[in-house]
This record gives C-alpha cells, sequence and structure tokens, in this order.
C-alpha cells in the first residue's frame, strides 16, 4: 500500500489558510492605498495647472502600472496556496518573476518617457 501522495509536497492546511488571510489582508490593504492614491491625483487635479496635467497623467499611469502589479501578485499568490508540491511551487514562482521583471522593466521606460515628455526632452 503506497501513501497516495508519496514523494509530493503537502502543504498543511494551517499554511494554506494562514496565505489565503494573509492575501486576503493584502487586497484590503491594496485597496486603501488605491484609494488613498486616486484622491490625491483627484486632488492634485482639482487644483491643476495646465503646466501640472503631464503629473496627473504620470500620477495616474503609476497607480494603474500598481494596480496591474497588485493584481499579478494577486494571482500567483493564489495559484501557490493550491499549488500541489514543491516543484509545482518552484515552477510558478520562476513564471512569476520572469513576469514581473519584463513587465516592471515596461513600465519603467513608459514613465522614464513620460516624464521626459512633460520636462520638454520627449520625442
Amino acid at each position: 500500500m503506497a501513501a497516495e501522495n508519496s514523494g509530493t509536497f503537502d502543504i498543511p492546511k494551517e499554511m494554506r489558510s494562514f496565505a489565503e488571510k494573509s492575501v486576503e489582508q493584502a487586497k484590503q490593504a491594496f485597496n486603501t492605498f488605491i484609494s488613498a492614491a486616486q484622491h490625491a491625483v483627484n486632488t492634485a487635479q482639482s487644483q491643476a495647472s495646465s503646466a501640472q496635467t503631464g503629473a496627473k497623467e504620470m500620477g495616474e499611469m503609476a497607480i494603474s502600472f500598481a494596480q496591474k502589479n497588485i493584481a499579478s501578485t494577486f494571482e500567483f499568490a493564489g495559484k501557490a496556496v493550491q499549488a500541489k508540491d514543491a516543484q509545482e511551487l518552484a515552477a510558478l514562482h520562476a513564471d512569476y518573476v520572469k513576469g514581473q521583471i519584463a513587465t516592471l522593466t515596461d513600465q519603467a521606460k513608459e514613465l522614464s518617457r513620460q516624464a521626459a515628455k512633460m520636462t520638454g526632452h520627449g520625442h
């Protein structure tokens, strides 16, 4: 009688439960952060002169990027807590890190282009 899960990495129920609660708390904290950031952008917009339009656009872009990055992190965390074994968890993590590096690189380039445009050095 071989064990059904022989050779696999079982994540204890307590660890899964803790991870799920942590993800939910992180989502709530992120939603609070985004609300505050959007309020700040809206406040800046209501006080904006034409010279501040670029700053508003850049702020909105940064918020959008942050939302996408956090959504990606929550997606990874959801998959991670459902991983069947250590190999699957490692593969999920590798894919997540690779994707985030590419995404963050692209976002940094876009923010740099926006900053250059604001200062009159962009194309």
